[in-house]
């Protein structure tokens, strides 16, 4: 059983307290965030003691989520609640930030109201849920008249306003009582995150991919939906068929709402979804890249003067040249030592800065057109640099977002509604690969 829950920011601030039982008081939480900010590491346990006082927590939006508890009940089960608590804020809030969760304080004390009873979990599901939460939610970026960028002459449609706006899923799902007026629409983003690792001679050495499928609905009713996937698809190598160019996956999930009676014939999932968000199947592919690495570096470290590195990058981009990525940024590691630095870039948009805390230097390039191919120099003063210190220098980390890309090769075919929805319904598929982890050896 929970005996509180607590969110906490990244800075220890109080955000929301909730004690089920009064078992313990309000000091805890001060005891669970010294013993957080002690730990030199970046991921703290998730279960951590304190006095007689279990800490189970997950992060989630750059906030912890924290349950305390004096017996012993199952982390797993409280680990899932908590996740499952920081989704139903995002669902109800629109967005999961320490922002949102300020201005809707209260309709979270009301979903935990009626999650928890006395210390008890009695639901987490959202077809549930919003028959009781009456609260409204408070958008954390409120309307404004000057924003007038998809409004054309006397009020027409523009062609940007067809087009569904990157932020058109982050809003609170529509009550029960219809009082909200947003669209009937739902959401499908298929999101993928690479793992590589690549050589110093270029050569691949590991690549992993963990992907997901997830759809976000704001349908009032909706009885069931078909998602359609690539009808090559492949799931373990037993199954691949001749030459043909297969999607293929090591292995994957489903949501237990998940119906696949059509799947292993059509490759057609069969979901009824709830509002809200949910993740409909996961899925895995290791050792293997279909496609080629999406960034190739060419480095070259050399002593200049006695106390000074010269270090040139080359980047290429090898996606499609219709592809762009974005939000590019590549950290390398600097010798110990190191106070200043100045740089060459080869185009206006890119920053680069030295961090002699963290020992890099950092290099964030907005946009990289796919083809494209961006360089820099950058000469670092290392007082007292030896020949020692030129090995320090690497290996080098990327991370990056491919909008509209998928580099297993997985696509929607269809999303089709189940009866077909009376009115206007809007359907959104999204593809994006985020770096999960991108490593070159120099």
């Amino acid at each position: 059983m929970i005996s509180q829950i607590f969110i906490l920011s990244t800075k220890g601030d109080h955000l929301i307290y909730k004690d089920f039982r009064g078992e313990e008081s309000k000091d805890s939480i001060n005891g669970f965030y010294e013993m957080v900010t002690a730990l030199s590491g970046d991921q703290p346990p998730v279960v951590m003691s304190y006095k007689g006082l279990h800490f189970i927590h997950a992060r989630q939006g750059g906030l912890y989520w924290v349950a305390s508890t004096k017996t012993n009940p199952s982390p797993f089960t409280i680990i899932e609640f908590l996740n499952r608590l920081a989704a139903l804020t995002k669902d109800y809030c629109g967005s999961l930030s320490e922002k949102s969760v300020r201005m809707n304080f209260a309709l979270i004390y009301e979903l935990l109201d009626e999650m928890v009873d006395f210390g008890y979990i009695q639901t987490t599901s959202t077809d549930i849920l919003k028959n009781f939460i009456q609260t409204e939610a408070v958008s954390s970026k409120p309307f404004s008249l000057f924003d007038l960028s998809n409004v054309g002459l006397f009020g027409a449609e523009t062609q940007q306003s067809k087009v569904a706006p990157s932020v058109a899923a982050s809003r609170p799902i529509m009550s029960s009582r219809g009082e909200q007026g947003g669209k009937n629409e739902i959401f499908v983003d298929v999101i993928e995150r690479l793992s590589v690792v690549i050589g110093s001679k270029g050569v691949l050495m590991k690549a992993d991919i963990q992907g997901e499928i997830r759809i976000k609905c704001f349908l009032p009713t909706c009885s069931e939906m078909r998602i359609g996937l690539n009808e090559e698809l492949s799931i373990g190598k037993s199954q691949l068929k001749g030459y043909s160019s297969a999607v293929r996956v090591d292995e994957c999930r489903f949501h237990q709402a998940v119906k696949l009676d059509e799947f292993d014939t059509f490759r057609i999932l069969k979901v009824c979804p709830s509002q809200g968000e949910q993740t409909v199947m996961q899925y895995q592919l290791c050792d293997e890249l279909p496609c080629a690495p999406p960034f190739q570096l060419f480095p070259s470290v050399e002593k200049d003067y006695v106390n000074r590195v010269l270090i040139f990058l080359k980047l290429r981009c090898d996606l499609p040249p219709k592809s762009t990525a974005l939000n590019v940024s590549i950290t390398v590691p600097v010798p110990k030592g190191s106070t200043s630095m100045s740089q060459e870039l080869s185009s206006p948009d890119q920053t680069a800065e030295l961090q002699p805390k963290n020992k890099a230097l950092l290099w964030e390039i907005p946009r990289f057109p796919g083809g494209a191919q961006l360089s820099a120099l950058f000469k670092v003063d290392v007082p007292g640099l030896s020949s020692a210190s030129l090995l320090e220098v690497g290996p080098v980390s990327m991370s990056f977002e491919l909008p509209k890309q998928t580099c297993t090769g997985l696509q929607i075919r269809f999303l089709r509604l189940s009866p077909t929805q009376t009115g206007l319904s809007q359907r959104w598929v999204r593809y994006v690969t985020h770096s999960d982890s991108y490593t070159i050896r120099i």
